[in-house]
């Protein structure tokens, strides 16, 4: 196992969303279940930045801030103004939103969740846009649980993580217009592996997707093959993120609380509840990863 280093050693029962702030270079991430947003400057010492919402997902704003994605919809929040909403509902879909992520032009993609592990069924979700003036569009649906999302290096790939289906899917992006096309399947998870999570690409264009259940990150290359498994301490490992100065610490967040989804790996031991996560991990492999986009809405 590499030298993983406890950067937040608190009890995060759904760690997610971790998020380096390069204009600030300060390191951000949630825990969705008590809705805390933290902050973590260079001494280490991390205080809660927003709370009140169970938030999935937030970028980076050009205003200030962040667009947030939460259980009760897309809002932005700023320290001076606190939460805005921008919307909550599209016609009858109700935006519960999970993992986002900026685009190159400003806007914000993000998808919903209802999945439901003990319901006879639940509604599918879909993947949204939102457009710098706050318009929110569908992009695609279908969609069993929500999760990470990135780009590719020259902007024109857009990667999707669907939980429960075990897959990776990856668009053509059209960052001009926000549209994406031609769908594909970039990874078909294995079901005696763990279940795509958070994921980010690095400067190399590989793909790296957190797995939970999987107690490892994997490091895809652009063509969806394995390149290589990175063992963690946490069974639940949620996310990831690059950031430090020269973006090559991996920051890695975990989840405390058992969970029970469907499509578990057959191998996995629900009894044994030690190592499945909790804290905040930081290790560096010298790989370096690159800036997130940062959105730009107004409204």
């Amino acid at each position: 196992m590499e030298n993983f280093k406890i950067v937040a050693d608190g009890n995060y029962l759904c760690g997610e969303s971790p998020l380096w702030d390069i204009r600030n270079n300060k390191f951000y991430w949630c825990d969705l279940l008590p809705c805390e947003v933290y902050e973590q400057g260079n001494n280490d010492k991390h205080n809660i930045l927003i709370s009140g919402l169970g938030i999935g997902g937030f970028a980076m704003n050009k205003q200030g801030g962040f667009v947030v994605s939460s259980l009760q919809g897309i809002y932005l929040w700023d320290k001076e103004k606190g939460l805005r909403l921008i919307a909550d509902k599209l016609g009858e879909d109700t935006l519960q939103g999970n993992d986002c992520i900026a685009d190159p032009c400003g806007r914000l993609l993000f998808g919903t969740s209802f999945y439901d592990a003990f319901a006879p069924s639940y509604k599918l979700s879909k993947l949204y846009k939102v457009e710098k003036d706050g318009k929110v569009e569908v992009l695609d649906e279908g969609i069993h649980l929500s999760n990470g999302l990135g780009f590719s290096p020259d902007e024109k790939i857009l990667y999707f993580s669907d939980t429960i289906a075990h897959k990776i899917f990856a668009y053509g992006y059209d960052k001009v217009k926000g549209a994406i096309s031609n769908k594909r399947v970039f990874v078909d998870v294995p079901l005696d592996e763990g279940m795509p999570d958070g994921m980010t690409v690095d400067a190399e264009g590989y793909v790296w997707s957190a797995q939970w259940y999987g107690k490892c990150i994997m490091r895809y290359d652009p063509d969806g093959k394995v390149e290589r498994r990175l063992e963690t301490p946490a069974r639940q490992t949620t996310s990831l993120i690059f950031g430090g100065a020269d973006f090559t610490d991996m920051y890695i967040t975990t989840a405390a609380k058992p969970a029970w989804l469907h499509m578990i790996p057959k191998a996995y031991d629900f009894s044994d509840t030690t190592n499945l996560g909790g804290p905040v991990y930081k290790c560096n492999l010298g790989i370096k990863g690159k800036p997130e986009f940062i959105a730009d809405i107004d409204i």
